[in-house]
């Protein structure tokens, strides 16, 4: 998975959370790792990899932990949870 495909995953956690009226600090810390794994100058996986996410500015153990699984395994359960949260809509 490309950093640019993580970074849009965290996004939208932050878009969906936002929408939820969830707490202002934790959507600015998946908007701030969002934009870090965009213009980082290594591949998450390799970070994850060598067990260094952590070096991420904005990556606490909570994101981290999520971006792990993202990395491992395609897809992150709380990302599908929030969006099923939300009712499709046509356009």
């Amino acid at each position: 998975m490309k950093n640019s495909e993580i970074a849009g995953v965290l996004t939208d956690i932050a878009a969906l959370l936002e929408l939820k009226g969830e707490n202002p600090f934790k959507i600015r810390a998946y908007q701030k790792v969002a934009r870090s794994v965009k213009h980082l100058p290594v591949e998450v996986e390799q970070l994850v990899a060598e067990d260094r996410l952590e070096e991420v500015p904005g990556a606490g153990e909570a994101i981290t932990k999520k971006i792990t699984e993202l990395v491992t395994t395609g897809k992150l359960d709380y990302y599908e949870k929030l969006k099923a949260e939300f009712p499709k809509r046509k356009l």
